[in-house]
This record gives structure tokens, sequence and C-alpha cells, in this order.
């Protein structure tokens, strides 16, 4: 496994905690979708959004990657899904994230997402020979997957 750093690091680590999910096995595109939709929630708000995808109860808005995605029941947006495989890989990582807030003595109910990033990890190549000599391309794609999480002021 490489050394892979945060590409964000917030002001007060006291008041912080983080967590990464490094090369997974999930879509890219499924994953930023994902990542930015949770990004400015409560992780408790966060994990049941989760739950509700995995359960096919919300659909996660397809914002950038929306070509040919059905219509969903959204609110303000039309392209929607429920990638659930990319929705149990984050999950894991939230409930990561929650138990290092929790070990560095943070109040959980007060954690908000103030950065959350999908990265392109690594490709498998790999090839089916076909007829007459040919090969079909089979890549196996990985994900990066990072949250930041800091216990907010009150003021």
């Amino acid at each position: 496994m490489a050394c892979v750093n945060y590409s964000y690091t917030p002001e007060n680590m006291d008041r912080a905690a983080r967590a990464m999910g490094y090369e997974m096995p999930i879509s890219f595109k499924h994953a930023m979708e994902i990542c930015r939709e949770l990004k400015g929630k409560k992780v408790e708000e966060a994990k049941k959004y989760l739950e509700d995808v995995i359960a096919m109860k919300r659909a996660v808005p397809f914002r950038r990657h929306k070509k040919k995605v059905a219509h969903k029941k959204l609110d303000g947006w039309y392209a929607g899904r429920y990638p659930q495989k990319a929705a149990k890989y984050i999950l894991k990582v939230l409930r990561n994230l929650e138990a290092n807030a929790e070990y560095k003595g943070l109040d959980k109910e007060e954690l908000v997402i103030i950065h959350a990033q999908a990265k392109m990890g690594r490709k498998l190549k790999r090839y089916t020979p076909r007829a007459y000599g040919r090969a079909t391309p089979r890549f196996k794609v990985y994900t990066t997957v990072e949250f930041v999480a800091e216990v907010k002021e009150e003021t």
C-alpha cells in the first residue's frame, strides 16, 4: 500500500477527524456524486442518507454524470440513481470517521462533514481473448474516498 496523503488539512486538528477508504472497488463516478451530496451534512444525517440509498428509498442526484440517467423523484433535480455498492463502501468509511472522532474525544452528534472527495485509484488492465486474434479490454477501477469532519463552534 502506498503512502497516500489527505488533500485537505483542517485549520484546527483538535476539533476535526479524518478517515480514508483507500482503493475501494467502486465506481469513481458514483463515489464522486455521493461525496458531493454528503458534503456539509452532519455525520448522522449522512449515515442515514446512505442507508436509505442502499434500501433504495432515496436516490442520489447525478449532477455531472447525468447523460442517459433515468429521472427520479428528487428535490430540484431530475437525474438520479441508487448506487448501492458505492454507498456500502462509503458507509464503512463514515463509520470509521465516527470512530476516529470518538477516539479523539469529539462529540459525534455535532460532527459536520467539511471535506468529501473521491479520487481515482489504480486501474488493473486485463484482456479477454476473442475470435480472430482480437482481445477486449476489461479494466478494474479502484477509487479512494476521503472525509474530514469538524465540530462546529456555536456562535
